[in-house]
């Protein structure tokens, strides 16, 4: 056997990850608001991209420097680009032609924010009588309380902290307590329960014994068990028990937080016209960027700084990639919509019960995409149709077999929450009735499929839906 060393040459395709690429790919994950954040911090970092006026799009690809006339004498840098600032813009436009946005101020800017629930119960605490000491425990109080309305400190806790004795912290306590809303200030969830029917001036004896005592076996359906427990007609258990829902076990869940989204901006919007959906892709939240054309001389200029030119080439480079990825993002976008248009447009037209099962692979073959630009294109992004506002992979949904045609987990789940809104509520039907209902309709489901499916929508089980 022959061995030594040798030199050969061979060709070979490989994908690189380069900057310009992770950043396509970052862009097309980002959703509308997260893309103009990311825009906010390119324009931030990079000298020539600025915020553009409302003009006609022009393709991003010829802004980028020529690569073909390499036989072509050239000067050290790229002078092509002092082409891309002809006419003294950088889309080729006039100024004369370009319209400059103006400020206009609405009553909307100054919308007021609703007082979150510390500030509510500080607002009430100014308005009564009472020592400054007392006041100064209930305001280390209102400090403590969460966002649920319950207080996070234990009552030796607060007295080591302000330096009081207990009996002080208890009845800062109870001033506390006795504010909006009800039952804030609570210590634990019978606590505050029972503050509530005092606020409220329930006075049902039956209903305090079962919140102190058999507050577990209430959640849990045992209503029969209770009854006989107790010594009352299991209606009356029943009656405390909607009593009871009527009662709020967060208080302080309704005020508004500062970290609370509130508000979903849909990436997509579908308007129906003339019966046929009209696709507009909603990039409001993302400014126009363009190039600063205030560099055109640093690159037209036959003598300069060298690592002046090489600076601004790069940036100009990155600059007009940016340009173009979100441009791209854009399109991937529309034909990813116009895919799921085609496809379910009974959903579009009829409701959920018409979602037809789809996944990824199906859609990347029609737009002749990979399936994770597909993925990507897709996460995070919601469409706002004449069904409501969903989320983009609301769209690809497991199936069933009905009837020797596929029909989609949502759908099903719709039809399921169909037939327990129509049982009767004193004889629930248990899983095995709701699969022999579905199979009856053609659906092809067992009892376990139905379990999970009434989990995944927090339909509780048969006993917790029993009505006496």
């Amino acid at each position: 056997m022959r061995m030594g060393y040798g030199l050969n040459i061979v060709q070979t395709q490989k994908l690189i990850m380069t900057p310009e690429l992770r950043q396509a790919i970052t862009v097309l994950q980002l959703s509308s608001l997260e893309l103009g954040t990311y825009v906010e911090q390119q324009l931030q970092e990079n000298p020539l991209l600025e915020i553009g006026e409302d003009f006609e799009k022009v393709s991003v690809e010829e802004h980028l420097p020529d690569e073909s006339g390499a036989g072509e004498k050239q000067k050290e840098y790229d002078i092509d680009w002092q082409d891309y600032f002809h006419d003294s813009s950088d889309l080729g436009m006039s100024r004369s032609e370009v319209r400059r946005e103006q400020n206009e101020y609405s009553y909307e800017h100054y919308v007021t924010r609703a007082p979150n629930l510390i500030e509510h119960l500080m607002l009430q605490l100014g308005l009564i009588r009472c020592a400054k000491r007392k006041r100064d425990i209930a305001e280390y109080i209102i400090g403590n309380i969460n966002d649920h309305g319950y207080l996070g400190c234990s009552i030796d806790e607060i007295a080591k902290q302000v330096d009081a004795v207990a009996d002080e912290v208890l009845d800062a306590l109870k001033i506390v307590q006795a504010f909006d809303p009800p039952g804030v200030g609570a210590r634990s969830l019978q606590e505050c329960l029972l503050l509530q029917l005092t606020y409220l001036g329930i006075d049902d004896p039956l209903a305090h014994v079962v919140v102190e005592r058999h507050l577990m076996d209430l959640a849990d359906g045992k209503y029969s068990r209770m009854a006989q427990v107790l010594g009352v007609p299991v209606q009356e258990i029943q009656r405390v028990a909607d009593l009871l829902k009527t009662l709020d076990p967060k208080p302080g869940r309704n005020f508004s937080n500062f970290n609370d989204n509130r508000y979903i901006v849909p990436d997509i919007v579908l308007n129906k016209v003339d019966g046929e959906y009209v696709i507009i892709t909603n990039d409001t939240s993302v400014p126009r960027l363009t190039i600063n054309n205030t560099y055109r001389a640093v690159l037209g200029q036959d003598k300069g700084d060298s690592q002046t030119k090489k600076f601004v080439e790069h940036k100009l480079n990155a600059a007009a990639w940016l340009i173009k990825s979100i441009e791209q993002r854009r399109l991937t976008l529309y034909k990813v919509t116009k895919c799921l248009v085609d496809l379910q447009r009974d959903f579009l037209d009829y409701g959920v019960k018409h979602l037809k099962p789809l996944n990824l692979k199906t859609v990347a073959d029609i737009v002749g995409l990979h399936e994770s630009t597909v993925s990507r294109a897709t996460s995070n992004k919601y469409i706002q149709t004449p069904q409501g506002v969903f989320e983009m992979k609301y769209f690809f949904s497991s199936g069933l077999n009905a009837g020797g045609s596929a029909v989609s987990a949502e759908s099903i789940k719709k039809t399921l929450r169909e037939i327990v809104d129509g049982e009767d509520p004193k004889k629930p039907l248990n899983d095995q009735q709701i699969a022999d209902i579905l199979n009856g309709r053609g659906v092809k489901i067992s009892r376990r499929t139905v379990a999970k499916y009434r989990d995944e929508m927090n339909i509780p089980p048969i006993r917790k839906r029993k009505r006496y």
